[in-house]
């Protein structure tokens, strides 16, 4: 009997994730002696959850070690590159490419794409939700909100994302870092008083581990901020308002008024920190009144994923594809100025960028499997997240100055 109810990674790699019409399939193409036809299929989304018009590709890593050892040619966006649904030119933008024998990996369907759709819609909801902060830090909170064999994947798609940190002990094991968090709720009320609960911490805590105060836990969150400042002094780094919304009130009125009580009293480098039910909307308002750092839970673990799909373009080298896909194996360039993309031809090239005439356009879809062999080198999260986090400055100064154009 199966303790957990979890594919193994042996089972996934097996096929036993998959959804059985993909087996059927197999089965009918071994029975006709097509299982061996060679194609060229790509990753695609035609669109993005909530009207965004862009996206952070996430699940390359997992991928690689999916086919890794099947004889096949794969071609990816670096982990943690920003893609669009559409190129300039209305091609749907493939951040994914697999060639070979269809019987060698048509089975594998399934989980290819749960691999990208979940990791990347993770990601995607990550930036997003950095972006609206105005790049103050955020935290990954949202674990218990999922199941827990997944909390480390969901942890490092965050991070890379854009999140300074996450919650879980096995999310931060994988991307190399110390888990953040400080206090429940629980440990107050078991205590019996927030400030013999904060004293206890301070006294049993590592002291690497800043002293945030839980304020909102018996009352008033402006009363307790107080309490806090009179209970740790100096060690106080920070306060967490973690009100659920059943009982939350006007919060940017709430932060306003904890900033000045916490000023008034010297503690201006004391931070405020906010959780609990924070989505893309209340973070930007919220930062906008103050507030120094969010730990944000299910609209990062529970994120929409992105709706890819795996669709055939080429057969035996001929180009064909289904009604709305674009046939023929593809690249994308995308302009290192105004990071603008345009679909080609695998064979071809696009010589300038259409919006900005940059001739400097970059070969987006890299080569990261060969026959079945990984030539790609696996980057540290620490590594991509950089990336990402320079990536999202320059797309967002990129956004601003074409709508100061368009004015």
């Amino acid at each position: 009997m199966r303790k957990f109810h979890i594919a193994s990674p042996e089972e996934i790699r097996r096929g036993e994730t998959t959804d059985v019409y993909f087996q059927r399939t197999m089965e009918v193409l071994k029975a006709i002696g097509k299982d061996k036809t060679k194609v060229v299929m790509e990753v695609t989304t035609g669109g993005l959850p909530n009207n965004w018009d862009w996206g952070v590709i996430c699940g390359i890593e997992e991928e690689m070690h999916l086919l890794e050892g099947i004889p096949v040619n794969v071609y990816a966006m670096p982990e943690g590159s920003i893609f669009y649904p559409l190129t300039y030119n209305g091609i749907r933008e493939p951040v994914m490419i697999i060639e070979g024998e269809y019987g060698s990996f048509g089975h594998l369907e399934t989980a290819i794409l749960g691999i990208l759709c979940q990791a990347s819609g993770i990601a995607t909801a990550t930036a997003h939700i950095k972006v609206a902060a105005d790049f103050k830090p955020i935290y990954s909170f949202g674990i218990r909100r999922m199941h827990p064999a997944i909390a480390p994947m969901i942890d490092r798609a965050a991070y890379i994302g854009g999140a300074d940190g996450v919650s879980g002990v096995g999310g931060a094991k994988l991307i190399g870092k110390e888990p953040v968090g400080t206090m429940p709720h629980a440990l107050i009320i078991i205590i019996g008083d927030q400030r013999e609960a904060w004293r206890k911490f301070d006294e049993v805590i590592d002291r690497k581990v800043p002293r945030i105060a839980l304020i909102d836990t018996f009352y008033d969150e402006k009363i307790e901020a107080i309490m806090a400042i009179e209970t740790l002094g100096e060690k106080l780094y920070g306060v967490r308002l973690d009100t659920p919304s059943s009982r939350r009130g006007d919060m940017t009125a709430i932060v306003r008024e904890v900033r000045w009580e916490l000023n008034v009293r010297g503690c201006k480098n004391v931070k405020i920190m906010v959780s609990g039910g924070l989505d893309e909307e209340s973070v930007m308002e919220l930062s906008k009144a103050g507030v120094d750092a969010f730990g944000v839970g299910t609209s990062i673990s529970n994120a929409k994923t992105i709706d890819f799909a795996l669709d055939i373009v080429e057969v035996e080298g001929k180009p064909i594809a289904k009604r709305g896909k674009a046939s023929g194996k593809k690249q994308v360039w995308r302009c290192q100025n105004c990071l603008t993309d345009v679909a080609t031809l695998v064979n071809e090239k696009a010589e300038k960028c259409p919006v900005c005439g940059n001739t400097e356009m970059k070969p987006m879809l890299q080569q990261i499997i060969r026959n079945g062999e990984i030539i790609a080198e696996i980057r540290e999260p620490s590594e991509i997240r950089e990336r990402v986090l320079n990536d999202l400055r320059k797309l967002i100064n990129v956004k601003k100055q074409f709508n100061k154009y368009q004015k």
